[in-house]
């Protein structure tokens, strides 16, 4: 029985939304579990959540490169299903998780079983004609946004149950797809284009070395690399800042990441279609960080709540950035190469997820409070801006020294 390729394409938009889903439906029992264990003393219980969601980051940093350079040689459809095996007994052992050294385990796994991403991210530029990549990435990128957006309201109510239910049905949500991706997955990768597993290019040092093996690619990177932190800045702030500068509760910080997961899933799953084509990939990346530096000033200048609700759809706007980014890199590097380098970005992504909480917390740590001097307390906003700056001098500066794939872009033909 054979299936039409529209068919495998929604199997790994709904593996990619699952991975995000899973993490969301974890987030509002998590604190609660984890007391259930340490007790109530709430410095332990932040010590822990925190180490829990850094073990995450740093598993895919590690095993992101792995996969995707395993994906190159073994295929994509291998890795994809064995990850998402491994997704659902790592969710049945958090269920039934006796200890906090249990979770801290069933976390590294997820961890691992979550860095197939760069072996889906491999597949789908294996399967789409060069010209249509942005819109693919774009589709990948609003199905992460749209489990970002749909977990945790599950997670809460599941969890108002038992605290256990979310565990459960992430398992059998991810069991259900397994099953379905045996039935329409086909290999996307031909055996010619297969190359040898090597440990030296599969670890994450380096798998991030590789990328400066092209001096476009590296520069491109480093693009990547200074939105994607600002990206971060954001999400390990936005709770804190508003909270503190306009008094939200939780309710209202959960509609205003709602609100932000809706505009981000309608700008890459449509607006990148009609964008990206008519500007080109170029310029798209360049409008996008600018959008998003000019956002994120207006965010740390905000001092009403209805001004930071209002600020959610220009900034939503600049998502266009990543999908034209990473379409730009999907062009740099042959068929049997792209398992290496979306495990790369992979690592990249992991390390900076790592980096921007700290970095973002820390900010508002030392300037928002208002004994602060000098008293900053959009500063965290700022520092984002500014990574979104700076990466739209470097591609500006790539783009003026010419290099790159030779593709029909009307970035350049336009310009």
């Amino acid at each position: 029985m054979s299936f039409p390729r529209s068919a495998s394409t929604f199997f790994i938009l709904v593996t990619l939304l699952l991975d995000t889903l899973g993490i969301g439906l974890l987030i509002p029992v998590l604190p609660t579990l984890v007391s259930s264990f340490t007790g109530d003393d709430v410095g332990a219980v932040s010590r822990y959540y925190g180490a829990w969601v850094a073990v995450y980051s740093v598993m895919q940093l590690v095993f992101a490169p792995i996969l995707g350079a395993l994906s190159d040689r073994f295929g994509r459809r291998t890795v994809i299903l064995l990850s998402l095996l491994g997704a659902t007994l790592d969710y049945l052992l958090l269920a039934f998780a006796p200890s906090l050294a249990w979770l801290f385990v069933g976390r590294m796994l997820a961890g691992i079983t979550g860095a197939s991403f760069s072996a889906a991210s491999a597949y789908i530029a294996d399967v789409s004609p060069p010209e249509k990549r942005a819109q693919s990435f774009g589709l990948m990128g609003a199905a992460l946004g749209l489990g970002f957006i749909l977990g945790p309201a599950a997670g809460g109510l599941l969890g108002s149950v038992h605290l256990r239910l979310p565990f459960f049905v992430a398992a059998g949500l991810n069991l259900l797809n397994l099953l379905y991706g045996v039935l329409v997955l086909p290999e996307s990768l031909p055996r010619e284009h297969r190359r040898a597993f090597s440990l030296r290019r599969a670890n994450p040092l380096a798998s991030l070395r590789n990328l400066g093996r092209h001096p476009f690619v590296f520069g491109l990177a480093g693009v990547i690399v200074c939105n994607s932190m600002s990206q971060g800045i954001l999400q390990s702030v936005w709770a804190l800042h508003t909270e503190q500068r306009f008094g939200w509760q939780a309710l209202d910080i959960g509609m205003s990441l709602a609100l932000v997961g809706i505009c981000n899933a309608l700008v890459l799953g449509g607006l990148v279609r009609v964008v990206i084509p008519r500007l080109g990939e170029r310029r798209s990346l360049a409008v996008g960080l600018g959008l998003g530096a000019m956002s994120f000033v207006a965010f740390g200048l905000a001092h009403r709540g209805w001004l930071a609700y209002a600020l959610i759809v220009p900034f939503s706007l600049g998502g266009i950035a990543g999908p034209a980014g990473q379409a730009l890199l999907s062009r740099e590097v042959g068929p049997s190469e792209q398992g290496e380098l979306q495990g790369s970005l992979a690592s990249l992504q992991s390390l900076i997820s790592i980096i921007a909480p700290l970095l973002g917390t820390s900010l508002i740590a030392r300037f928002a409070s208002p004994t602060a001097t000098p008293y900053i307390p959009g500063a965290a906003f700022f520092a984002a801006a500014g990574f979104n700056a700076l990466g739209l001098l470097l591609a500006l500066r790539l783009f003026a020294r010419g290099g790159g794939a030779v593709v029909v872009d009307r970035s350049v033909t336009d310009a």
